[in-house]
């Protein structure tokens, strides 16, 4: 079964790191092909207008227009000449170029969803304590508008074989595992944990509450997220059953509630040295965006391969 990641790429580092972390994604997937996609400097539409008058302009346009898709063609054989000489099978590349149209983040989301690829792949670094990757406004531009397809952020040079999945029992986070299962498909040796972090009355309930709520309003609370989470494994282990993924690699971990979920779940990924962290976009809360669990895991994670699931 194909599986086929977009990866954005430049002269970067970040765009370097991507790249590793596919080659490195090959040993665990089966069948994984990348495309690598650069997106050139937008042509003027001044200078396209003039050239349809102007035989001269018409010839300038065309040297600039070259110049960029040599320029362009440079860096993406050099990170398919990376890919191949770490064993990445070169047949499985596929290098794609075009000036930019729309902006550099959805000429990305485009052709990836035009191409009915599985993932956006895009490089992370971090910076002066802030993170960083591809380019700032670009990846949160990726991520905002990435509505269909995942988004895995990349930070370090980073091994996949262990994965956690952070779950809440919501539609998003079974998305997740059905990510996952696909992904990780027929692989008889991948470790797979599914993490939940038990809700709490404060998470609930969007108002300040006292220290010390009513403690019927706690057990109702602690009582609906047994309940919910208890029908959600039941439906996730089917989904890695039906992908070949036999229910010995799948283990499941429950943390004590918290305030801040997404600050504990990513403390439980460094501590147990998970390399891949899988969550779903929203969760139970449907926020706007992503929810504020998965932007304290966005805010928070580092050294990892971090797979963002809509």
């Amino acid at each position: 079964m194909e599986k086929k990641l977009l990866i954005p790429v430049d002269q970067s580092r970040s765009s370097l790191m991507a790249v590793r972390y596919a080659v490195n994604l090959s040993s665990f997937v089966a069948d994984l092909h990348c495309v690598l996609f650069h997106v050139q400097p937008p042509v003027s539409l001044y200078l396209k207008e003039e050239a349809a008058r102007d035989m001269h302009v018409r010839a300038q346009l065309k040297k600039i227009t070259k110049k960029n898709n040599e320029n362009a063609m440079a860096v993406l054989h050099d990170l398919k000449s990376e890919m191949t000489q770490a064993g990445f099978l070169e047949d499985r590349i596929e290098l794609v170029t075009h000036p930019r149209e729309l902006g550099l983040a959805q000429d990305v989301i485009e052709y990836a969803q035009k191409n009915m690829l599985d993932a956006i792949v895009v490089g992370r670094r971090g910076v002066a304590g802030i993170q960083k990757f591809f380019d700032a406004s670009v990846s949160d531009a990726i991520l905002e508008r990435s509505q269909a397809l995942p988004v895995w952020l990349v930070q370090g040079d980073v091994q996949p074989e262990n994965i956690l999945v952070a779950i809440d029992g919501s539609q998003d986070s079974l998305r997740a595992v059905d990510h996952v299962s696909f992904m990780m498909s027929e692989n008889k040796d991948i470790k797979i944990t599914m993490v939940h972090v038990t809700n709490t009355a404060h998470n609930y309930c969007e108002i300040d509450l006292d220290e010390n709520p009513d403690p019927e309003f706690v057990e109702i609370i602690e009582k609906k997220d047994r309940a919910c989470v208890d029908k959600f494994y039941p439906l996730a282990m089917k989904k890695f059953e039906q992908m070949g993924i036999s229910k010995d690699r799948i283990e499941i971990q429950t943390l004590g509630g918290s305030r801040r979920i997404g600050n504990t779940v990513v403390e439980f990924a460094k501590k147990n040295q998970f390399t891949t962290l899988v969550i779903g976009r929203r969760g139970i809360n449907k926020s706007f965006f992503m929810g504020s669990v998965s932007r304290q895991i966005i805010a928070h994670v580092s050294d990892t391969a971090l797979w963002v699931v809509p």
